[in-house]
């Protein structure tokens, strides 16, 4: 796959994709990959809390974002993540926030903008979940309230599909089972130290409507220039289709090899075409960035 980023100036060009392509850039699922690629899960206890080590309340992180469109690559948006503060039902909690937005061009032809919030304890504990997806004139809504008080994990979840219809399910778990946002915060955090090329984890995650399990590999460690300029020593991962008899790779991610894993390069292979995300820029950053190279 070409890399993106290598231009003279012409390899990039400004949103211009047809309305029956764009029709196809779900940000939805371009956002699923985003947030699936930060995890690794690891058994944990009941009440499935774990220690922050990663980031502080008041970081926040931009990427850009580009599709390939005939072997053109085209920037069609970007990506906001913050973090910051907050209460949730009178107890102390850090809210995330997850904006993904088409740029001007593409708006006025195919509008997209995803929203996703979420709650958790300041030991990354999962409170509370929302995820609302606007592309072109469809508007689908998930949502997950956590309960933990019988000593497993009860899940109220909530679906608004396209026709505005809302369904509801619950689920239970033994296990600790995270939401999008959240399993991005825990993520983070993780000790990757003692992983070896090939080696795999089963992770498992909650959305408005099910649970569903997926597979990660560690492909090892490459170095990689980042759109803010900089070139980070990174780690990478491929996570693998659950759905399909035969492995497939939905995506491959490079994350710093440090103590903040911040996410530099995610690619993506869609049905419709490949995707890819640049980090651009990053304020409040935690720990000292040791994995920039120059």
């Amino acid at each position: 796959m070409q890399n993106a980023r290598r231009t003279n100036g012409s390899r990039f060009r400004a949103c211009c994709v047809p309305v029956a392509s764009l029709s196809h850039i779900k940000s939805s699922r371009v956002l699923a990959l985003i947030i699936s690629f930060f995890v690794i899960a690891a058994s944990a206890d009941a009440q499935c809390t774990y220690p922050n080590t990663a980031f502080l309340p008041g970081e926040t992180l931009t990427y850009d974002l580009y599709f390939n469109w005939k072997f053109v690559w085209v920037k069609v948006g970007s990506t906001h993540f913050s973090v910051r503060n907050s209460t949730y039902e009178g107890q102390k909690a850090l809210r995330t926030d997850i904006l993904f937005k088409s740029n001007k061009t593409c708006e006025a032809i195919f509008p997209m903008r995803d929203t996703l919030i979420s709650y958790t304890t300041p030991d990354l504990q999962p409170l509370y979940f929302r995820k609302g997806a606007f592309e072109g004139k469809r508007y689908t809504v998930d949502e997950v309230w956590y309960d933990y008080s019988d000593g497993q994990i009860n899940m109220r979840q909530r679906f608004r599909n396209t026709d505005g219809v809302w369904s509801n399910t619950q689920s239970t778990s033994t296990d600790c089972v995270n939401d999008m946002l959240n399993i991005l915060l825990l993520a983070r955090s993780k000790d990757y130290s003692s992983l070896t090329p090939g080696s795999r984890t089963i992770y498992p995650m909650v959305s408005g409507k099910r649970l569903s399990r997926q597979t990660l590999i560690f492909k090892g460690k490459e170095n990689f220039k980042a759109n803010d300029g900089h070139t980070y020593r990174c780690l990478v991962f491929s996570l693998l289709n659950d759905k399909e008899k035969k492995e497939k790779e939905l995506l491959r991610f490079y994350i710093t090899d440090d103590a903040n894993h911040l996410p530099i390069r995610i690619d993506f292979n869609l049905k419709f075409g490949t995707a890819k995300a640049y980090f651009l820029s990053g304020t409040g950053i935690r720990n000292a960035q040791t994995a920039r190279i120059k």
